[in-house]
């Protein structure tokens, strides 16, 4: 588990370091960009609709594991949006809480 954990440290800090970047060099409109690209019909298209997909399956998963109450529809709106960005110190956090029980990690600590 402290290896995940470093892990997820370890990207967290590497995409806000890229996104940091990006931002300041093409500024902060990212979803004009990712909805022009997958209206492209591309290969950068086919990537970001398979990446919107696979956001919608965080999310869906974050707020499965809350229950699908309040707050885990806000955690799910947030991983769908905020990808690696949130996840991230989310499953840190949740790793912790846990204890490092996968079982309870996935499925959220009351099943």
């Amino acid at each position: 588990m402290i290896s995940f954990r470093a892990f997820l440290v370890l990207v967290f800090l590497t995409i806000a370091g890229y996104t940091a970047v990006v931002v300041v060099h093409h500024g902060p409109d990212l979803f004009a960009v990712f909805l022009r690209d997958i209206a492209s019909l591309t290969w950068a298209g086919q990537f970001d609709l398979d990446f919107m997909c696979l956001l919608a399956v965080s999310g869906l998963w974050v707020a499965y594991r809350h229950r699908f109450g309040t707050r885990g529809v806000l955690f799910g709106m947030c991983a769908a949006v905020g990808g690696m960005l949130f996840l991230a110190p989310y499953l840190l956090v949740q790793s912790i809480r846990t204890r490092g029980d996968v079982a309870a990690l996935l499925l959220g600590e009351n099943r």
